[in-house]
């Protein structure tokens, strides 16, 4: 997957020098090394794209980063995050460039993981909703990713073990534009849950922005517990603080309203001075009362429906997980152990050498 923990990675990546180019792998590459894709390797070539921190993609990046495809590209180093990257046979990707001095360390995002992501969907609770209380989290996950240590204990990676994502003000700061809209600006306004950020979000969005010559796009955000009176289930498999990340990671987007009204009010429209409302062309829910949430601006004649050219949804995203659920079980099992076989194999080196 394409998540805000590999936005947060690329922006710390971006701040380290002066242009972004950033490698993705192959469908193929992903199945041997770590097993099945969710997003497509053309998906994740355009969300990659779609990150404002990035500069240039290449595509179909080998697997193991070796010095002749640092100097291929004229970079001066490549940058990861501190967790482990391991190929099919447990070497290290990044050996040869650490060797060489040309290989920089950025943090990992805690919280989040394509396997946690891909985990939540998999055990179908609501446990990952932000008014979820932790010991009910907790209570999911208790045997979900885990694996035995040498002593026959629990113990798990702390990469891919499943844990709570916490929002923090500045890292909200560091997503931010900050940039306020400036005389002339178009100011757009579009609303929903934008759960599972993908390529059809991306599209829809990129599609918003180029309905003005200077657009400034405002997305309304709604609150989990709205996004799961619509669409029940499981939903939203992100709360509300990841998908604020994840929507601010876009280069299309200026500016998030974090837990939007559900309906498209006369105050939210002249508070935030909105010219334009944009809406997909997917459902309109009703609000509880089954009215229209969109009445205003549609009386206003400045709601515009937006044909994206991409029929991606979140629903898509979560049935491709559920329909090969055995084949995701199994990848998530053999990367956790493979991770902890490696720490353990690190902590063995570490005590022969003291």
């Amino acid at each position: 997957m394409v998540h805000y923990g590999h936005s947060n990675q690329l922006r710390q990546a971006k701040a380290m020098g002066d242009y972004l180019i950033v490698g993705v792998h192959t469908d193929s590459e992903i199945s041997k090394h770590k097993g099945p894709p969710v997003f497509t390797q053309e998906e994740r070539y355009k969300m990659v794209r779609a990150i404002k921190w990035v500069d240039e993609v290449v595509e179909g990046a080998p697997y193991v980063t070796a010095l002749e495809t640092l100097d291929k590209y004229n970079c001066d180093f490549c940058v990861h995050g501190d967790d482990l990257t391991l190929t099919v046979d447990g070497v290290d990707t990044y050996e040869e460039v650490k060797k060489s001095g040309r290989y920089r360390e950025c943090k990992r995002t805690q919280g989040v993981s394509t396997t946690d992501l891909v985990g939540r969907m998999l055990l179908m609770t609501k446990a990952h909703h932000s008014n979820i209380d932790a010991s009910d989290y907790q209570q999911h996950t208790d045997n979900f990713g885990k694996g035995k240590d040498s002593n026959g204990q629990n113990s798990h990676s702390p990469w891919t073990g499943v844990s709570q994502f916490l929002q923090t003000s500045q890292k909200i700061i560091q997503f931010a534009s900050g940039q306020e809209p400036q005389p002339g600006d178009t100011i757009i306004y579009v609303a929903g849950a934008f759960d599972l950020f993908n390529i059809g979000h991306v599209d829809f969005l990129r599609a918003t922005h180029k309905m003005a010559d200077k657009p400034y796009i405002i997305v309304g955000l709604h609150f989990d517990q709205e996004v799961n009176r619509h669409k029940g289930k499981n939903y939203p498999i992100m709360n509300v603080h990841e998908r604020t990340l994840s929507v601010l990671a876009c280069r299309y987007v200026s500016e998030v309203v974090i837990g939007a009204p559900f309906a498209v009010t006369k105050d939210l429209l002249d508070h935030l001075k909105v010219d334009l409302v944009c809406h997909g062309k997917t459902q309109m829910y009703p609000k509880k009362d089954g009215s229209d949430p969109y009445v205003v601006p549609r009386k206003r004649g400045i709601l515009r429906t937006v044909d994206s050219g991409n029929s991606l949804t979140t629903d898509a995203i979560v049935q491709r997980i559920t329909k090969n659920r055995l084949l995701f079980q199994d990848r998530n099992q053999k990367k956790e152990t493979t991770e902890i076989a490696a720490i353990q194999a690190t902590q063995r080196h570490r005590v022969a050498n003291q």
